[in-house]
């Protein structure tokens, strides 16, 4: 499983990427969290509001940090499909 945070790098998104990684370690996931900053690859992706989630090089959130819980649910339904 591949999971990218997209944004320039501000607060919203270095909290996304936290989190994304803690979840990934918390689940002993085979999972690469990497942080994407630059805007032609974050407009090519798609997302148009930072920070963005992208699994597996599909747009699953942007424009907000969800909650530790909804990012969980974000991460295991990735995992069932």
């Amino acid at each position: 499983m591949e999971i990218k945070v997209l944004g320039p790098g501000c607060a919203n998104c270095k909290k996304l990427e936290s989190m994304a990684k803690e979840i990934v370690q918390e689940m002993a996931l085979d999972a690469a969290v990497s942080k994407v900053t630059d805007i032609k690859e974050i407009a090519k992706a798609g997302v148009l509001m930072t920070p963005g989630l992208l699994i597996d090089g599909e747009v699953k959130m942007s424009g907000k940090v969800p909650s530790k819980a909804e990012l969980t649910q974000i991460i295991t339904s990735a995992l069932d499909s």
